[in-house]
């Protein structure tokens, strides 16, 4: 069934998806990790998009199937970026949603899932999802993150696990025991795959509240390291080095132009080293909550000026 179809077409999950048959079979039965990473209302340095595109970037992406985004996007809530040139329009940027299959260093193939969180069905994108692992014979399944904390831009970037399974959350750092949070496609994907008996994890990268509205490759960087230790994939690291160091020197440069910003630094530095010390480098449970609200204030502010 063509992509465009009415609404009353879209009951099944199935129908939410057409697939490139040969690609399709090339992945089916040989348990590929599934990556999902959708641009949505909350990615804290930019980390989810970031390691995407790093994906794409590197690791040689074919595409699988493509999704309806035309009953599954809210345009007059997230609209297309258009082109007018002269006395014209010239271009639209639409938004889309797809599974690709991309292949690491080893030639090992795994899959991603890309593009625009959906705006409505998110149950029935939920059941469209594991009804493509069923097909395909996927076993677990992928996503990172990043969240803003009181840490600051010079020390290693922290990783927290979530897991359908609490094996698989090792190595955490007591961040936080309860919080309510906006709900994201991702993370209602992973709690439902953990009622259905699946397997799925993720990665959330501490990123510094003070960047959390700009692109931090280095929690890009932690992110992925984290994946590729648990999948065994082997992702090129590609430009991130580069954008790394780059990006710190911009970011360097930017506060060495405020004194009152070197000084948070340096309090960060202080409060993380002491705590690293201790061996809890952890920030409290209200200063969390505080830097995430925060967070999401500035995200409304900026949709909404």
């Amino acid at each position: 069934m063509p992509l465009g179809r009415s609404l009353e077409h879209v009951n099944q999950p199935q129908d939410l998806y057409d697939v490139v048959p040969e690609l399709w079979e090339s992945v089916r039965g040989i348990d590929a990790p599934f990556i999902h990473l959708l641009d949505g209302f909350l990615d804290a340095g930019k980390v989810t998009h970031g390691m995407a595109a790093h994906l794409l970037r590197t690791c040689h992406p074919e595409r699988v199937a493509t999704f309806d985004v035309d009953v599954l996007h809210d345009y007059r809530s997230r609209r297309p970026i258009m082109t007018f040139d002269t006395f014209q329009w010239t271009a639209i940027t639409m938004p889309h949603l797809v599974l690709d299959k991309l292949t690491d260093e080893a030639g090992r193939p795994f899959l991603l899932m890309h593009g625009q969180e959906p705006d409505s069905r998110w149950e029935r994108m939920v059941e469209a999802t594991l009804s493509i692992c069923d097909e395909l014979g996927v076993g677990r399944l992928y996503t990172a993150s990043g969240i803003p904390l009181a840490v600051p831009h010079t020390r290693l970037t922290g990783i927290t696990r979530h897991a359908t399974q609490q094996d698989l959350a090792h190595d955490n750092p007591p961040l936080i025991e309860r919080m309510d949070v906006p709900g994201q496609w991702s993370a209602m994907l992973e709690l439902r795959a953990g009622e259905a008996g699946r397997v799925a994890m993720g990665y959330v990268a501490h990123v510094p509240h003070y960047l959390s509205q700009v692109q931090f490759p280095q929690a890009v960087k932690a992110a992925l390291e984290s994946l590729m230790n648990d999948t065994g994939l082997r992702v090129p690291m590609g430009d991130l080095p580069e954008e790394i160091l780059e990006n710190n020197e911009l970011i360097d440069s930017e506060i060495a132009g405020s004194a009152e910003t070197m000084e948070l630094v340096a309090a960060l530095e202080d409060a993380f080293d002491t705590a690293h010390d201790r061996a809890a480098p952890v920030p409290t449970a209200d200063e969390i909550a505080a830097e995430f609200e925060q967070f999401l204030a500035d995200r409304e502010q900026d949709q909404n000026p």
